[in-house]
């Protein structure tokens, strides 16, 4: 393991360690005192804590501080998302929601170190993806909370979050298996030019799909506005998510039948792209 990847994991789970909280406080009798009444000052106190020794241990280190302070915020956002979904009726899906999603970013970034270091990059957190994205994000939570005000009881439909849930982890496993499959043959950009090394993944899941990690996270995506319940932003995902997909695959084959040929034709032939309705580039 680099050492990028070992930063980002164990700064991911100093982050998340605040799930331990409730354990340790019920364990030594002390939940209702302290969890209960002082939850919210623990909580900033472990945030504080974490991004303190982050800058202690990497002051003269600017890029691994980088690296530590995105982790293990995204880590904390997981941990206390996991103990709103734990202790929150009423928030409970919400939760699962920031969990998928922080967990998201920061394996974005572990997978990427641990599979083709060589492309690994502060962006590989995927953080600053796009506006879109962002404006994305938030809609959904936007949608959310005022539907959880509106219609209390159309956000707690669990069977329809759990097969969003569902979706979502589904969605994220292919997507970590298509990288892990490919390895340095990777990459979150569109390669323009074919680099030393770069070869044809036709095994392991890209035997079921052209473009399984598009595929993942067109399922992760889809998946995180079920587990939300939210009408509006399900259909408009769906929509921008595929017209991005279907643009995007058909750009990334005119390179990669440029780069092999009839090898990627005869792919084209046996398999198909993965998401409904896109094809990709046809000659």
């Amino acid at each position: 393991m680099i050492r990028q990847a070992r930063i980002a994991l164990i700064s991911f789970g100093a982050g998340a360690s605040l799930i331990a909280f409730p354990l340790i406080f019920s364990i030594v009798s002390l939940l209702n005192f302290i969890w209960q009444d002082f939850w919210l000052a623990i909580l900033m106190i472990h945030f504080l804590v974490c991004n303190g020794a982050f800058s202690a241990v990497y002051v003269h280190q600017r890029d691994s501080y980088r690296i530590s302070v995105r982790a293990g915020n995204l880590g904390f956002v997981f941990g206390l998302s996991f103990l709103i979904s734990l202790y929150s009726t009423q928030w409970c899906h919400f939760g699962w929601y920031m969990m998928a999603l922080t967990f998201f970013h920061w394996s974005e970034y572990e997978t990427t170190a641990l599979t083709n270091p060589s492309s690994l990059t502060l962006e590989s957190f995927l953080l600053d993806h796009s506006r879109e994205y962002k404006m994305a994000a938030a809609a959904s939570c936007l949608e959310y909370f005022l539907e959880s005000f509106i219609f209390a009881d159309m956000k707690q439909l669990r069977w329809v979050s759990l097969f969003g849930a569902f979706l979502s982890v589904g969605g994220e496993a292919l997507r970590k298996a298509s990288m892990f499959t490919a390895r340095t043959n990777f990459n979150h950009h569109i390669q323009h030019t074919k680099q030393d090394g770069h070869t044809l993944v036709t095994n392991g899941v890209y035997k079921l799909f052209r473009h399984p990690s598009y595929v993942g996270w067109f399922a992760w995506s889809i998946g995180t506005q079920i587990m939300l319940c939210n009408p509006i932003c399900l259909i408009g995902y769906t929509v921008v998510s595929w017209r991005f997909f279907n643009e995007r695959i058909r750009d990334e084959e005119i390179y990669l039948l440029n780069f092999f040929g009839e090898d990627y034709l005869d792919y084209q032939r046996r398999v198909p792209t993965g998401i409904p309705f896109v094809h990709g580039y046809r000659q």
